[in-house]
């Protein structure tokens, strides 16, 4: 997967429990990698796209994510297209990071730690309150403007995935025409599942001008969506749970200046472990901080 995670656990749990918890996260991301990284010669991934071993010699899980990818290229009209390579093969990574971090999430959740959040360098899982009575605060970049904040999405218990140009240039590919996607700056997805909401950002991405069409599906389901485009200019779905900041406003609170969504919550206690930290060797760096905070990743997502 070639990027950083993060993780915030707010979950009053003593230190022993805390650490478990957090191992077992850390171990499912770091399966993820070791099965889906396109980076890896000797990943699952890496194997089926060499002939050496087919679907069907894959574990369970490995064929779960291939048999959700042929789905939402079937729901999105090819729009999000595993099959689309140029060297001919199928790659399922774009919906693998969402997958690995809502899989992280439901690790932490098996092992006590409800309240959390899990950062899949802007792909987000959070689930309880940031603090009592108060949700998690998400901002949305602006992809023209560095530094800057086009939204801020305030709730609990949801995903938030954004596919964009601001990191990686025009990476993703137009099936239809097999050039880069070049209408839309960003597009972000807010919903129920994260793996979803992965595929149809770059699906979205893809569809440039259809994309509210694309997304029409999704809106009648409850998610809900929001699009920059080239000129700077936003569109929301009507139920889109956050608030669009003006160009040269700024936030009521400050948010962490980043160029992916990140959590934007008011200043807590200190930790109540210490934070452990992956070796930045590893093609997946995780990063945690316990009840104190969120962790910025610092560096761009690689699928």
């Amino acid at each position: 997967m070639g990027t950083v995670v993060s993780i915030d656990v707010r979950t009053p749990l003593p230190p022993d429990r805390l650490d478990a918890a957090i191992a077992a996260a850390v171990a499912v991301l770091h399966r993820a990698d070791a099965d889906f990284s396109t980076f890896r010669a000797d990943s699952w991934v890496s194997r089926l796209r060499r002939g050496e071993c087919g679907l069907a010699d894959c574990p369970p899980h490995v064929q779960a994510i291939y048999r959700a990818a042929e789905a939402c290229r079937v729901r999105t009209g090819g729009l999000f297209d595993p099959g689309w390579r140029r060297d001919g093969t199928l790659d399922p990574t774009g919906l693998v990071k969402g997958w690995a971090a809502d899989a992280a999430s439901w690790a932490l959740t098996r092992a006590g730690a409800t309240i959390h959040c899990v950062n899949a360098a802007g792909d987000l899982r959070v689930r309880g309150q940031a603090a009592p009575g108060v949700p998690w605060r998400l901002g949305i970049a602006d992809p023209a403007r560095p530094g800057h904040l086009v939204a801020v999405v305030e709730s609990s218990d949801l995903a938030v995935a954004t596919s964009g140009t601001s990191e990686q240039g025009e990476h993703v590919i137009d099936p239809r025409t097999g050039t880069p996607a070049h209408h839309l700056a960003s597009v972000t997805i807010v919903g129920p599942d994260l793996t979803l909401a992965d595929a149809f950002a770059t699906a979205a991405l893809a569809a440039g001008r259809r994309a509210p069409e694309l997304l029409a599906e999704l809106g009648s389901a409850g998610w809900a969506w929001l699009t920059v485009d080239r000129a700077g200019g936003v569109d929301t779905s009507a139920t889109f749970p956050g608030t669009v900041i003006a160009p040269g406003a700024a936030p009521t609170r400050p948010p962490v200046p980043v160029a992916t969504p990140t959590p934007v919550s008011p200043p807590r206690s200190a930790p109540t472990s210490t934070p452990v930290a992956a070796s930045a060797s590893l093609p997946v760096s995780v990063a945690v901080i316990s009840a104190g905070g969120s962790v910025t990743p610092s560096v761009p997502a690689r699928r």
